[in-house]
């Protein structure tokens, strides 16, 4: 990352501390949105804030942000040289992002073992049965459809959750969606294509069918994750069951 990409995103998150809270007060609800402006800073903040932290920088001093960001708009002469502040962020910056790839690392190790033994037990459990890729799956209730192949599309309804019970993802909220199943995880590949239409499974996913070590950053899903999903199958080939 360039230096002045960096000194961007710290100007950003400044100038949301400024405009949308004042020194005594961070919380969000403290936040007063009244203008469009009021929601772009806190927006701008917002994503900026996530960015750092997921850098490893969450332990930047505030009010020396600020500070600075005064500084600097009020054309008061820096205590360090341009020189000087280029070196102690690139260092700075280096540190953290070596110390958040060691967490990061430390997580997915932990994920990937609590997902292991989780699958051990889930998979002695009534009902649940084991694919040769270590897929498990639950038929909840059967369809009487068409089972769709790889390269169909089909229409779902679906929800995704954490070990720990998250949603993290659910068509619930509004819509079925349809998608080609071969551009899915490696999980969803699979086990939609041992469902019929109008049937409806639960899916325990390990991490190595799902997202692996690098899921999106930012996401609410972690790496080595072991995903739970629901599944209804709506339809294989929406489209053209229509059209007949």
């Amino acid at each position: 990352m360039k230096f002045t990409t960096l000194l961007f995103g710290f100007s950003l998150i400044t100038a949301f501390l400024i405009s949308g809270c004042n020194s005594n007060s961070g919380s969000a609800a403290d936040v007063s949105l009244e203008s469009t402006i009021d929601s772009v800073s806190y927006s701008l903040g917002y994503s900026n804030g996530r960015f750092l932290k997921q850098q490893g920088m969450s332990d930047v001093d505030v009010e020396k942000l600020i500070a600075g960001l005064r500084a600097g708009i009020e054309g008061q002469e820096s205590p360090l040289t341009q020189v000087e502040m280029m070196q102690v962020v690139r260092s700075y910056q280096m540190k953290a992002q070596q110390k958040a790839a060691q967490m990061r690392r430390q997580e997915a190790k932990e994920n990937l073992e609590e997902g292991k033994a989780f699958l051990a037990e889930n998979k002695e459990k009534e009902g649940v049965q084991v694919t040769e890729s270590g897929l498990q799956y639950k038929v909840l209730e059967e369809g009487s459809g068409p089972s769709p192949d790889s390269t169909d599309i089909v229409r779902v309804h679906y929800e995704g959750t954490l070990l720990d019970g998250t949603v993290f993802d659910s068509s619930y909220d509004g819509q079925p969606v349809e998608f080609p199943l071969d551009q899915v995880i490696e999980g969803w590949t699979e086990g939609v294509q041992l469902m019929q239409e109008g049937g409806k499974f639960k899916f325990w996913i390990p991490a190595g069918l799902a997202y692996g070590a690098n899921p999106r950053p930012g996401g609410p899903i972690g790496p080595n994750e072991t995903l739970i999903f629901t599944v209804e199958l709506l339809a294989v080939n929406p489209d053209s069951a229509s059209a007949e």
